[in-house]
Formats: structure tokens, C-alpha cells, sequence
């Protein structure tokens, strides 16, 4: 069956995406953790999720974050970006900037062959090139990240005390109306 996807069907994959995106900055902002942690840990995942490492992502962010005590939960998130879908532009990009850092002559990215086990057998210069890129583009996206989820976090805490605050007063004056 050949079904075409119409404008309603790729509405409803924006309004889930929008949906499943916003239910999980909910799920860590809400979280039982003082902003400097939700952020470091968001920071973290960033920062790990910018290394050519995609099948170990997961287990190293975790393991990161339990030594640096901070959100396990925030930290995974974070990596998510990067991706096996977004795998082929992404490890593009950390190529080249790998490439401005450390002028290799002779060292070629070929996104066909993106496997852990053909990146290294291509050559140790290949993946010593995207891990450059990685970390260089990683620290710049980390620090990013910490600085706005930081203030986003005490942002929405704040906005939120603020609204209990007013409800409570209102309760209090109006003690008889619902």
C-alpha cells in the first residue's frame, strides 16, 4: 500500500515532536535538583554528545555524570542531539573543525563509512581529527548550554514561586470562592 503523507499527517508529527519535546523539558526542569546541577549536567551531555562516539554515548555520559555528581537524567538527554540520524552532517562538521585545528595533510572524511570500527580502520588521524573538532565544538556548545539552562531553569523556578505566591494570597482574601 503506497499512502502518501498528507499536510494533517505531518501536522501530527510536528504536534507529537512538539508535544514529546516540551513533556521532557518539563520532566527535567521539575526535577528534584538545584539549577546549577540540572545545568551541569545538561552541559555534560552536550559536551559528550559532540565526540564521534555514538555507540558509547549513553554509557559514558552516565558514568561521567555519577563521578561528577551531577543530573544523570539531564546529562543523557543532552546527547540525544547527536544522533544516527543526524550522524552523517554532524560528523561532517567535526571534521572540519577538527580539520582548521589540526591541519593533517592527506586526511579525508568519507560519511560512507561511519562505523567506530571503519573510522578507526581508516586511520587514527581520521577519528584524532573528528574527537578534535568534537571537544573544540563541544566546550563552545557545554558552556553555552550551561550558562542559558542555568538561567532558563532559575528562570521558570522563579516564575513558578511567583504564581503559588499569588494563588496562596488570592486563597487567603477569598477564602470562601473556588
Amino acid at each position: 500500500m503506497n499512502k502518501k503523507t498528507t499536510r494533517e499527517d505531518r501536522r501530527h508529527w510536528w504536534t507529537r515532536t512538539k508535544r514529546i519535546t516540551h513533556y521532557w523539558y518539563l520532566r527535567i526542569i521539575r526535577q528534584n535538583a538545584s539549577a546549577q546541577n540540572i545545568a551541569l549536567g545538561l552541559a555534560l551531555g552536550v559536551f559528550v554528545g559532540a565526540l564521534p562516539i555514538i555507540p558509547f554515548q549513553t554509557i559514558t555520559v552516565v558514568v561521567l555524570a555519577f563521578f561528577l555528581r551531577t543530573n544523570k537524567l539531564s546529562a543523557w538527554l543532552a546527547t540525544c542531539y547527536s544522533n544516527v540520524f543526524t550522524m552523517v552532517p554532524f560528523y561532517s562538521f567535526l571534521f572540519v573543525i577538527g580539520k582548521l585545528v589540526m591541519p593533517f595533510e592527506g586526511v579525508t572524511f568519507d560519511p560512507k563509512h561511519l562505523a567506530m570500527k571503519e573510522l578507526i580502520a581508516t586511520g587514527w588521524d581520521v577519528f584524532l581529527v573528528m574527537t578534535t573538532g568534537g571537544v573544540v565544538f563541544g566546550v563552545v556548545a557545554a558552556l553555552l548550554t550551561y550558562f542559558v539552562s542555568l538561567q532558563a531553569v532559575r528562570r521558570y523556578r522563579m516564575l513558578r514561586h511567583e504564581r503559588r505566591r499569588r494563588r496562596i494570597e488570592a486563597e487567603m482574601r477569598h477564602p470562601h470562592e473556588k
